[in-house]
């Protein structure tokens, strides 16, 4: 399966005072997936798709205060501890849009976002997960079934709708790696043979030098054995 993120542009910020402690709660909240339609990517999304998506994610991440977001880009699906922003906490179903609320978190990242929401910064949301996608016969291209979601992350675009980063990364596969519970980049064919062309000589070096040990304490014992001669 394939990377595939898309960016929402419509996304409104809130902030909440707690007056006893004088603190403030700072609020994503707005469309973050569309269903039935093309986005600017050309790509579309069954809503039956991301419906069946949000439910195992409100399940698996949400309703386990799991649901992590970054900030910015990633070049994988999975989560980055050290870039996170925002603790999703609702998403729900409204037609074929799938709205949601994420809380800006106190991290690095998030207070990054905080200040962006104080300077009135533009922000949006953008979907990251994996699947594959398959033309229609009016030659958009479909996200099937697989589609897996990993997360809505936080964009920023100081510069106009039309900048920004292109959504879609088509340039690496991933595999879900049981023992280790992540997503990771599926290697080509050339890198996985040259891995097993190091492991091998690696395997050679340390039976060679296995061997020669052996005949060098065979020959040292031989050798002791001529001086008591």
């Amino acid at each position: 399966m394939k990377l595939i993120s898309e960016v929402v542009e419509d996304c409104n910020v809130t902030t909440q005072l707690d007056e006893a402690t004088g603190q403030k709660s700072y609020f994503i909240e707005g469309i973050f997936m569309q269903g039935d339609i093309k986005n600017r990517n050309g790509r579309i999304y069954p809503a039956a798709v991301l419906q069946k998506e949000m439910n195992r994610y409100q399940k698996d991440f949400i309703d386990t205060k799991r649901a992590l977001g970054e900030l910015g880009h990633p070049e994988g699906p999975s989560i980055n501890g050290d870039r996170v922003s925002h603790l999703i906490t609702e998403m729900k179903q409204d037609g074929s849009n799938f709205t949601g609320k994420a809380k800006i978190l106190s991290t690095p990242m998030g207070n990054i976002v905080k200040t962006f929401m104080d300077e009135g910064v533009l922000i949006g949301v953008s979907t990251r997960g994996l699947g594959s996608v398959k033309p229609t016969k009016s030659g958009i291209m479909e996200v099937q079934n697989d589609f897996h979601l990993a997360t809505v992350d936080i964009v920023t675009d100081p510069s106009g709708p039309n900048c920004f980063v292109n959504g879609i990364m088509e340039n690496t596969e991933y595999y879900y790696d049981i023992a280790s519970g992540n997503w990771l980049p599926q290697q080509s064919v050339e890198e996985v043979i040259e891995e097993i062309q190091e492991e091998i000589e690696k395997e050679v070096r340390r039976v060679v030098h296995r061997v020669d040990e052996s005949t060098a304490a065979r020959l040292f014992e031989r050798f002791v054995k001529s001086l008591r001669n």
